[in-house]
């Protein structure tokens, strides 16, 4: 592969955006509505919704499963089972607790609408950027394919002069690792 980051990302003005004083339902909708633009085209979706400081540089990000970690409730309860998870119950005993726990307290409903969270800030929820989640724009496909892989990211921030241009997708990187395999291979789609 001698293809750069910058060939395969997307720009950063085709990311939905909220600031950093945004609620969380702020987030939701910009991700909702990010999801409609693509509609059929669900490889060129995207799913996370860049966060914005005053000075339009992105110091978070929020996914879909950040957001439904948000919406879950937050009881003491469910705190104690999430933290039992270390003493090594297993997977299938904690969501028995889970299920259990949410049929007592609460409707889907309800627990995927509470108002309080929806207004929440979304920097309560939102990943926060460190060094690791990003990565220049001129680095070539398959470091940042290892990078990736490495460092468990489905997504990465790409950079030039320490400025964030862009969003490298494994979906993208994926798809350049199989035309690859295809031409090596000689495979006719």
């Amino acid at each position: 592969m001698n293809n750069v980051v910058k060939d395969s990302m997307v720009p950063i003005s085709d990311y939905p955006t909220v600031s950093r004083d945004a609620i969380l339902m702020d987030a939701v909708f910009a991700l909702e509505n990010a999801k409609n633009n693509f509609e059929g085209k669900e490889e060129s979706a995207h799913w996370i919704v860049l966060v914005m400081d005053n000075e339009n540089r992105v110091v978070g990000k929020l996914s879909q499963l950040d957001v439904l970690t948000a919406l879950e409730t937050h009881t003491d309860a469910v705190k104690i089972i999430d933290g039992i998870n270390k003493f090594g119950f297993s997977p299938r005993y904690i969501t028995t607790m889970r299920e259990e726990l949410h049929l007592k307290n609460a409707s889907f409903e309800r627990l995927y609408a509470d108002p309080g969270i929806m207004a929440s800030e979304v920097t309560q929820f939102m990943h926060n950027i460190t060094e690791s989640d990003s990565i220049d724009e001129n680095t070539s496909l398959a470091t940042a394919a290892h990078h990736m892989a490495a460092r468990k990211r489905l997504s990465m921030l790409v950079t030039k002069d320490d400025n964030v241009v862009g969003v490298l997708r494994m979906t993208d990187v994926f798809t350049v690792v199989i035309n690859r395999i295809r031409d090596e291979h000689n495979i006719k789609v």
